[in-house]
């Protein structure tokens, strides 16, 4: 009996376990459902809406051209090309499908399997567990969230994955998934993964290659068939064996692709030619305009920089500073004994390390392994450096000049030799305008850019010296004095102040052009005492120096103020275009990723009359050359895929040895490289331009330009005349103790002036005047450029119709240009020109479209989300009437 009652007794626990572990299991099945949705509740309201992610944001690198199409700068290394869900190989879908979520097409949004291995990975933070994400919890993940592995971000990928999988189709999510997804080598989505490690369109990938794309997005750097290409190659192979097992691709498919090499072809571009110092000042000018999403957003710049124009006033520059090396010494090697893979070339100058002394040459070896002989020629002007104004005795053997084991530098020679060489101390930097629009046609802010960033050409204040002079005599001439006028060369005191002439003669009672063309300094003093400091100092701000650096004293009229060689440029263009005062700019056009034309420049003109007479037979012009060259382009296309033109763009001068692809390169299949993505601009119309503003009278512009010829023929300038023209006019200058020498110099088609000096301002030794220093390197220059060009000089007619009137005071204010005070004639409303340096307060830019930011914790700058998870405003540029600012 008792027996009996315990069996009873424990099939009654056992019932009632079991009815507990029921409702228990009842209360859980309930609990966790209600849980879940009500923390889908509490979460629901900060969730981001999904039609903020409906686009994704095509991403591609500034790209920076010459005005004959020479890419010369590149910025930025984000690629992202969206496509749509039509423009997807089914391949390629499944492919993915295969590696990610294979069951993306049933669930809805949550995989439990992936759930279970994602909470495993959060809570052992293991990084070799699979995940688990599906495809749309990938996309929350990409467009919204930060990549934390935190159990609070994995909650809320979930309940934002069912929102998205609620309002969009599932063809949207996997469209979505595979435009944002991060594929290593700054490639977002798979457009931009096939052109970066393929250099192919997406139609062109073998199974294979889009195998490989598809197991980048679990781990882009582990798994980079670049850095990592054998653990690329297991992954690879395992995603072909799920397609094969899914039923994606048959047996035949499989095993080819399997025995596939990686094949990788990378998307690397080259410059055409490389001019930092013009690359940078044009993302810099982009930059402070537009943000810095502006090198990420595909645009391609075209200069008015000609790349010729470019290369002759580096070449200039870089001569002129190494005359001035030999004319001042040898002051030794850099290094002695150091590894030379510490040392980098600059410009021309390659480093080497002395291997061998004999007595009348030397041995060296390049980074590049190569050994190299230089023979006597090529160091005998090295005089050991004393001073600025002293160097020792021409050498008399090799062991006086260098040592074993010294680290210096080679110059290769025309002839094939080479040439000892030292990386200058001194600076210079040119600048170039058309006369006529103030387009730059070359710059050079100093001897290498990788040297020194420091643009001199637009940053360099210093004072102008002599070059002054011309404008000061304008003044002058504006207020009636003549070219013959007499101006007394006696000598001068001004309180304790007695200024002298530079060979400290006086020469008495002067014209005023001899004075000038002899670059009197008394005769200048004269002049400004007897037109006044204030008149003067305001026609010099509107030849475009800055009124604020010019001081209020006679010493103005020796060029004790400070200028840059922009501005002085700017300056000496009006004598060049008989008296108008121009506006330097450098951007041409801008064209979208697509050769969209976002902007054009329409600069004012010296003479608009003779542009507007001109510009149908122009614009008719250029429409033919793009004919034709399209029609040539087409036959081209039309060629065998073995007659195609090199597909490897010139290297940069750094890179300059760098193998060449083969020419036979079959652009139908890698039809993605870099070639592709070139500028393929549509043809340029000009439109009627508007009149420059007139600042000089027709006859005065004229004197003076006749007068700064004189210069040339009979003046300081008369190495110049060596160019065997008569057609050019300039000045030179030279600040005290000649730390500062210049050259500005016109051609009616061309104003360029040349600096040379010290960073730090120090002599460069008494005997470099601006004829000596500044002079043969502008001389240079403008031989290359005035080669074919008919003689022609400045005309004393006023071509433009244009007349000289009462300046306005602009104001240049946030909110846009306030006319304060002026009076228009019949070339249009007065406008005061905008100074050359760039001011603190600009004309607002065109703003980007306003666009809804969604809400997060993330910061921005200038616009650009530094996290993915957000969405950026995009570039938008509205015409302007005016060329983005000279950048500081």
């Amino acid at each position: 009996m008792t027996k009996q009652n315990a069996t009873v007794r424990l099939i009654h626990f056992l019932v009632g376990l079991f009815i507990a572990c029921l409702a228990l299991a009842v209360v859980l099945a309930l609990a966790i459902p209600i849980g879940f949705y009500g923390m889908a509740m509490y979460l629901s309201p900060t969730l981001p809406s999904t039609q903020e992610i409906k686009t994704a944001t095509l991403e591609m690198p500034l790209q920076i051209y010459s005005s004959d199409d020479k890419l010369i700068g590149q910025y930025g290394n984000r690629l992202s090309l969206p496509i749509t869900f039509e423009e997807i190989p089914e391949d390629l879908t499944h492919a993915f499908l295969a590696a990610e979520d294979s069951s993306f097409f049933q669930h809805s949004g949550i995989s439990i399997k992936g759930l279970g291995r994602a909470v495993t990975e959060v809570v052992t933070d293991d990084e070799s567990q699979t995940g688990g994400s599906t495809i749309t919890m990938q996309v929350a993940k990409n467009y919204f969230l930060s990549p934390d592995r935190t159990l609070n971000r994995k909650l809320t990928e979930l309940f934002l994955a069912r929102k998205i999988e609620d309002e969009l189709s599932k063809n949207d999510i996997l469209t979505l998934y595979v435009n944002k997804i991060y594929l290593g080598e700054g490639a977002y989505g798979i457009r931009a993964a096939a052109k970066k490690y393929y250099s192919k369109s997406l139609e062109n990938l073998t199974i294979a290659e889009m195998a490989m794309l598809a197991g980048l997005p679990k781990a882009p750097s582990k798994y980079n068939p670049v850095a990592n290409p054998s653990r690329a190659l297991t992954r690879r192979n395992w995603i072909i064996g799920r397609m094969h097992e899914l039923g994606y691709i048959d047996k035949a498919q499989h095993d080819e692709a399997i025995n596939a090499p990686i094949g990788i072809k990378l998307y690397q571009e080259k410059l055409d030619v490389n001019m930092p110092y013009l690359a940078e000042m044009t993302r810099a000018a982009l930059v402070d305009r537009y943000g810095e999403q502006v090198m990420h957003g595909g645009w391609r710049v075209r200069l008015t920089v000609d790349s010729q124009a470019q290369i002759d006033a580096e070449k200039a520059v870089l001569t002129g500073l190494v005359a001035y090396e030999h004319r001042h010494g040898w002051r030794g090697a850099e290094a002695n004994g150091e590894p030379l893979e510490k040392f980098r070339r600059y410009s021309n100058m390659i480093p080497a390390k002395v291997t061998k002394v004999n007595s009348s040459s030397f041995e060296a070896t390049m980074l590049s392994g190569e050994s190299v002989t230089v023979n006597w020629s090529g160091m005998r002007w090295a005089r050991k450096y004393i001073s600025a104004d002293r160097i020792g005795y021409f050498p008399s053997n090799a062991s006086q000049i260098v040592s074993k084991n010294d680290i210096i530098r080679l110059i290769p020679t025309a002839n094939g030799g080479w040439q000892l060489g030292q990386i200058p101390e001194v600076q210079g930097s040119l600048v170039s305008l058309n006369p006529d629009t103030g387009g730059v046609r070359a710059l050079v802010g100093g001897f290498d850019f990788n040297h020194s960033k420091f643009n001199r050409a637009l940053q360099g204040w210093r004072q102008p010296g002599s070059t002054i002079k011309p404008l000061v005599y304008t003044a002058a001439l504006e207020k009636g004095y003549r070219p013959d006028s007499i101006v007394s060369d006696r000598p001068l005191q001004v309180g304790d102040w007695k200024p002298k002439n530079s060979d400290g003669r006086f020469l008495g009672d002067i014209t005023l052009s001899r004075g000038l063309y002899l670059s009197r300094n008394l005769v200048s003093i004269r002049l400004l005492q007897a037109i006044g400091i204030s008149d003067a100092r305001n026609l010099l701000d509107e030849f475009g120096l800055d009124k604020e650096k010019l001081p209020t004293t006679l010493s103005l009229a020796l060029g004790t103020g400070q200028a840059t060689p922009l501005q002085m440029a700017t300056a000496y263009a009006t004598f060049a275009n008989g008296g108008h005062r121009i506006q330097p700019y450098f951007i041409e056009q801008i064209y979208n990723y697509n050769n969209k034309l976002l902007f054009q420049a329409n600069p004012q003109q010296a003479c608009a009359l003779c542009f507007n007479e001109q510009l149908d037979d122009v614009n008719k012009k250029l429409a033919a050359e793009y004919d034709k060259k399209v029609a040539e382009a087409d036959k081209e296309t039309e060629s065998p895929a073995n007659e195609n033109t090199n597909t490897e763009v010139a290297a940069n001068q750094e890179n300059s040895d760098t193998t060449k692809e083969s020419n036979n390169t079959d652009l139908s299949i890698y039809d993605a490289g870099p070639e592709s993505d070139r500028l393929k601009a549509p043809v340029v119309q000009y439109v009627r331009a508007e009149q420059a503003p007139r600042i000089l009278k027709p006859k005065v512009a004229y004197e003076m330009a006749d007068i700064l010829r004189d210069v040339i023929q009979r003046g300081t300038a008369f190495k110049a005349r060596a160019l065997g023209r008569d057609d050019i006019g300039g000045k030179t200058g030279t600040t005290n103790e000649a730390k500062d020498a210049w050259f500005a110099g016109f051609h009616p088609t061309n104003a360029t002036v040349v600096w040379m000096g010290f960073d730090q301002p120090a002599t460069m030794g008494r005997r470099e005047y601006g004829g000596v220093a500044a002079l043969p390197v502008w001389m240079d220059f403008m031989k290359a450029q005035l080669k074919n060009t008919p003689s022609q000089w400045v005309s004393i007619n006023n071509r433009a119709k244009s007349k000289k009137q009462k300046q306005s005071i602009i104001d240049l204010m946030d909110e846009g240009v306030t006319e304060l005070e002026g009076e228009e004639t019949d070339v249009g409303k007065s406008e005061k020109p905008v100074k050359t340096s760039v001011q603190k307060r600009q004309p607002p830019a065109p703003k980007p479209v306003e666009t809804p930011e969604p809400k997060t914790s993330e910061a921005t700058n200038n616009g650009i989300t530094n996290s993915p998870a957000q969405k950026q405003k995009p570039l938008v540029v509205k015409p302007v009437e005016r060329m983005p600012a000279m950048p500081e």
